[in-house]
């Protein structure tokens, strides 16, 4: 039988290693930082993961997007259609960094508040694109992409208070799911019989 340890204080961000030695439990506590290289690429990786993955999710609304994006009445300022994949590229990119930073500087616990704003605002990323693209709801991809900024502006307000430049990565995302907010009501305006 396992002897339970008293475990001494150790600061948020770190990595638990338990090893068995006989019948004892000890823990040895490694600084996110102090990890391998090959270590810390693997925790990117993980993160571009979980970022892509939720990208793919809302993909998959948008697979017909294109030929709906086209058939709608758009503003005059409404940018092209090929736009959209390669900027969603560079934001999805982004955010998985920032992650990756937040992770390096305070692992899962040290940060659950931002973990957990990031993570909401992902889920109701890929809402979006279900409710506008596949079930053409404008009223209520409106109301929700307005929810989807505060989550964005609560994730980069956390995260700036851990790594500057993990919240500065969340800027331009901020700045486009704006644009996004003012050009999907419009659309919505426009398109009251098919935007319901």
């Amino acid at each position: 039988m396992l002897s339970e340890p008293s475990l001494p204080y150790v600061p948020t961000g770190w990595v638990y290693y338990f090893a068995l030695r006989s019948k004892t439990v000890t823990i040895r506590a490694v600084p996110m930082q102090n990890l391998s290289i090959f270590k810390q690429a693997i925790g990117l990786v993980v993160c571009l993961l979980i970022v892509y993955t939720t990208a793919s999710i809302g993909a998959i609304a948008s697979a017909t997007a294109g030929e709906f994006y086209q058939s709608l009445v758009r503003p005059d300022w409404a940018p092209p259609g090929w736009l959209f994949g390669p900027v969603w590229t560079l934001l999805y990119t982004m955010i998985g960094v920032a992650t990756w930073l937040i992770w390096r500087k305070s692992g899962i616990i040290g940060a659950t508040r931002g973990h957990l704003l990031n993570g909401a605002q992902l889920v109701a990323n890929a809402l979006w694109s279900w409710l506008f693209f596949q079930w053409n709801l404008g009223a209520l991809a409106f109301i929700e992409i307005l929810g989807l900024w505060i989550l964005i502006a609560l994730t980069i307000r956390h995260f700036w208070k851990i790594n500057r430049i993990a919240g500065g990565l969340l800027i331009p995302y901020l700045l486009w799911v704006t644009f996004a907010s003012l050009l999907a009501y419009t659309t919505w305006q426009l398109n009251p019989d098919i935007l319901s």
